[in-house]
């Protein structure tokens, strides 16, 4: 399926019935089906392997909103070619901390 944006479609995203419509970092739109994850039982490893997660997404987030951090990142990130967000969450695995002085 391919979506043409025009003037009554500007962005598409979120759930509609068993799909899911999101749009990637590159800018095109992927529709998938809807995983059901409401049987799934997580393991110890995986619980702390999301909470660790959680942590890395919560630490760039707040890396984006330094000016200082942000600025480091995005010139990391241009030489790399990779993007700001994903260099922040990848420091945060390796212990790296451009929040701290």
């Amino acid at each position: 399926m391919k979506v043409t944006f025009n003037q009554s479609i500007q962005a598409m995203w979120g759930r509609m019935g068993g799909l899911v419509f999101r749009r990637s970092h590159n800018g095109r739109v992927v529709v998938a089906a809807a995983p059901d994850m409401s049987r799934v039982k997580w393991s110890d490893a995986q619980q702390a392997h999301r909470q660790r997660f959680k942590e890395a997404v919560a630490y760039a987030r707040a890396a984006m909103a330094d000016e200082t951090a942000r600025g480091k990142y995005m010139e990391i990130a241009a030489k790399q070619g990779k993007r700001p967000f994903d260099m922040a969450v990848s420091d945060y695995f390796k212990g790296r901390n451009l929040l701290e002085g």
